[in-house]
């Protein structure tokens, strides 16, 4: 049969009829960070991938980045990532592997000191706990610069070596047996 109400009867029937499902909540949650991505011109592949940071307290909160690192950050001058650092820093803070491309002076360098310094967590006296090869020297100062900047006041010690010599000198006879 036809069932005769009025144009607001049938709005309130629809919004009865109408509550939100688990599956259509993260329907959405998906379209909205689809829509993040498409807007920042992030492409990214794989299954079961971290969501996109939109500042960098969400670090703090979500990662439990250590509270200097972010003081560093500010002061530096940064106050929203960038979209190379939107996706890859959680990606990384995930343990994930991660292969990027974006162009110069994108925040590539911050996007993965971020992450090398919190799975560190801390400072210890154990020689050598991670190692960043760069294929030039230029580029290699440059990430020894980013990475002391970002680290001040954590307690971690950053060494560029560029010569084999030199680095038997500064971290004594026995350092290339041991690391």
């Amino acid at each position: 049969g036809i069932k005769w109400m009025s144009s607001l009867e049938a709005k309130f029937e629809d919004a009865k009829d109408k509550k939100p499902t688990a599956e259509k909540l993260e329907r959405l949650r998906r379209e909205k960070i689809n829509r993040f991505r498409n807007q920042h011109r992030i492409n990214i592949q794989g299954t079961d991938l971290p969501d996109p940071i939109a500042s960098f307290d969400q670090l703090q909160k979500e990662y439990k980045v250590h509270p200097k690192i972010l003081e560093n950050i500010q002061a530096a001058g940064f106050h929203v990532p960038t979209p190379i650092q939107m996706q890859a820093i959680p990606v990384m803070l995930h343990g994930r592997e991660l292969l990027a491309s974006a162009p110069t002076g994108s925040g590539k360098t911050l996007a993965f000191c971020i992450p090398l310094l919190t799975h560190l967590k801390q400072p210890r006296n154990k020689g050598f706990r991670a190692l960043i090869i760069s294929p030039t020297r230029e580029l290699a100062s440059q990430t020894h610069r980013e990475l002391v900047k970002l680290a001040e006041g954590t307690g971690f010690r950053i060494h560029m070596i560029h010569k084999a010599a030199e680095a038997a000198k500064k971290f004594g006879p026995k350092s290339s047996k041991k690391f």
